[in-house]
Parts: structure tokens; sequence; C-alpha cells
């Protein structure tokens, strides 16, 4: 049977694959779960950082929008089961404990492979932040609203951008 013929594009995401695995180092398929462990802890704890935001009602840093009596208290370690091994997590706390994050409850502690492969997906397909939101609430009975998933979808773009890119040939 013929080989079959790869298009320019298929041949160029080859090349820069190869590229991206070379540059992280990755030999084996373990090193490939690590790097989904490390993505999928990435785009969790944006998420949770981008819940609180949306809690207190300004980001980070930003106390001049501080309308609230309520602030960031650091973080609480939490270990996660996921289908890639455990992983460690930052959840964010507020001063006043008032905080209920939505995209991992208080006591979870298992990812889903599921919720796993939809984080993915939904960040790799580009999809729109009412397509996330009912996605959200449709597969895991979560409400989180537009504004929030953007400000989840702005945390986690820098961190992939940053972590999986390769640099250009110029």
């Amino acid at each position: 049977m013929p080989r079959r013929k790869r298009t320019p594009e298929e041949i160029a995401r080859k090349e820069r694959t190869k590229a991206l695995m070379k540059e992280l180092n990755i030999k084996d398929m373990d090193d490939i779960q690590d790097l989904f462990k490390s993505f999928v802890a990435a785009a969790l704890e944006g998420g949770l950082e981008a819940e609180l935001d949306e809690e207190l009602g300004y980001s980070k840093y930003d106390y001049r929008n501080k309308e609230t009596n309520n602030s960031r208290n650091g973080h609480s370690g939490k270990t996660m089961h996921t289908s890639y091994g455990d992983m460690e997590i930052a959840v964010p706390r507020d001063r006043n404990g008032e905080y209920e994050p939505r995209l991992i409850k208080k006591y979870q502690n298992t990812v889903t492979q599921d919720m796993e492969e939809k984080i993915l997906s939904m960040y790799a397909k580009g999809m729109t932040t009412g397509d996330i939101e009912s996605h959200m609430k449709e597969l895991y009975d979560i409400d989180i609203s537009d504004s929030t998933i953007s400000r989840i979808t702005d945390k986690i773009l820098p961190v992939s951008y940053t972590h999986l890119t390769l640099p250009t040939n110029s």
C-alpha cells in the first residue's frame, strides 16, 4: 500500500512536535504524561485564580478596583488524583473564608479523565466563552459566568504559550 501524502501543514506540525519534544527533553511516555500533568495543573490553578478574581471583584495586585473588605490570603496545597498520576495544585484562599471554588470543590481530590480531556480540548479548540460556559454547565453542572471564563482563559493562555510553544526560526 502506498504511503499517504502529507499536507505541508501536517509536515510542519510534525517538525514542530519533534522540535518541541527535543527542547523539552521528552524521551518516553512518562515524560509526555508529566507534560500533560503540568498543563492540567496550570489550567486548574489558572481557573481557580480566575474564580477568586471574580468572587472578589478585582484581579491580583489591582487594589485600585477593590470594592470589598475581603482579600486574597495565600494558597493551600492540594493533591489531585488524575489519570496522569497525582499532581500538586495551589488553591487560592480569601481572608474571610467565603470563597467556594466551583472548578474543584473544597473536598474534591479527583479530576476525572473526562474533565481533563475537556479542559485540554476546550483550550486546544479555542472555544468561545459561551461555548465553554455551556460545556461546564452541561457536563459538570457548574455555573461559571462569561467573565469568569474570560479570566480563566486569560490566565491559561500565557501559561501554555510560555511552556508549550517553540522558538521561531528567524
